[in-house]
């Protein structure tokens, strides 16, 4: 029976989402130094209210390390059409994770892979022995789900979340979690920049998903199929393996956290220390939803 419950935080999901929730109206909040700390603020309260809601024992903070993985190797299109971050979110970087680091939460992030692969690595390594639960608003890391290992998917607005695990996915996704793979090399992923088959959409990839279960038995089979289906893989064959191959998050990255450096606790000196740097006010409300998340006193 596993009686840790570990939550794995998708870092720079949070702040951008935190950025872009308080920034569309031009609010960045800046300290009296000129420093914009808005999506800071917003990322800290996602975060100390996923860790009111959820009550882990240990948390871990994931993140991306620039924008050149093994990804971009593969495929100089993945993710070009992403804008530059705004000049406001640029500072907000390296300030997210001293804050993250206030609270005695590991910052876990490696080069040339993305906070996903980290996040799947450690969540395989963890879930032999506890309960992994990884917060994102990234459905690529659906694929993840298995025994002990459950995706909680922040919705529109604070405190809406959905949880993936293995008893409910197939009810809530019509396919298995490993098929998210194969559904992403069929469709391929417009937020990715990779675009799958031409002319397949997601309502054709999970049918074919359901019949065949896989990519490789579907090809196996590409005779039973329909003749436009045919041709659409068979034009695009290439950019289907290579799109599953873009599509599947890593879990064997060289990356480690010994858990017992993870546990849940917080000094609130030295938390309240450096919020004080930001300038924020109604720091208590700010930590309010931790008060009872039992952190150990040190």
């Amino acid at each position: 029976m596993t009686t840790n419950k570990v939550l794995l935080v998708d870092g720079m999901a949070l702040l951008f989402r935190g950025f872009f929730a308080t920034s569309f109206r031009g609010n960045f909040m800046y300290n009296s130094k000129g420093v914009p700390t808005n999506g800071v603020y917003q990322f800290l309260r996602y975060l100390t209210d996923a860790i009111h809601t959820f009550q882990p024992s240990h948390v871990i903070c994931c993140w991306d390390m620039g924008s050149k993985t093994f990804r971009t190797e593969l495929y100089d299109g993945y993710k070009a059409n992403r804008d530059e971050p705004p000049v406001e979110l640029i500072p907000q970087f390296d300030l997210v994770k001293d804050v993250v680091n206030s609270f005695d939460i590991p910052n876990i992030g490696l080069e040339n892979f993305e906070a996903d692969d980290c996040m799947g690595t450690l969540a395989n390594l963890y879930s032999q022995e506890n309960e992994v639960l990884i917060l994102s608003g990234d459905q690529d890391l659906l694929q993840l789900v298995k025994e002990n290992i459950s995706v909680i998917i922040m919705r529109k607005g604070q405190g809406n979340y959905e949880v993936f695990d293995k008893d409910n996915f197939y009810e809530k996704k019509a396919l298995f979690p490993a098929q998210i793979i194969d559904l992403k090399g069929l469709m391929g992923d417009s937020s990715d920049n990779y675009p799958g088959v031409k002319g397949i959409g997601e309502k054709t990839a999970i049918k074919l998903l359901q019949e065949y279960g896989t990519i490789d038995d579907l090809l196996e089979n590409m005779e039973k199929l329909p003749k436009g289906v045919q041709n659409k893989l068979q034009t695009d064959l290439d950019m289907l393996h290579l799109s599953r191959k873009l599509a599947e998050i890593k879990c064997d990255v060289p990356v480690a956290c010994e858990l017992e450096t993870s546990q849940w606790h917080f000094e609130e000196e030295k938390v309240i220390t450096k919020l004080d740097e930001l300038e924020w006010k109604h720091l208590d409300r700010l930590l309010a939803p931790l008060k009872d998340t039992k952190p150990i006193s040190l």
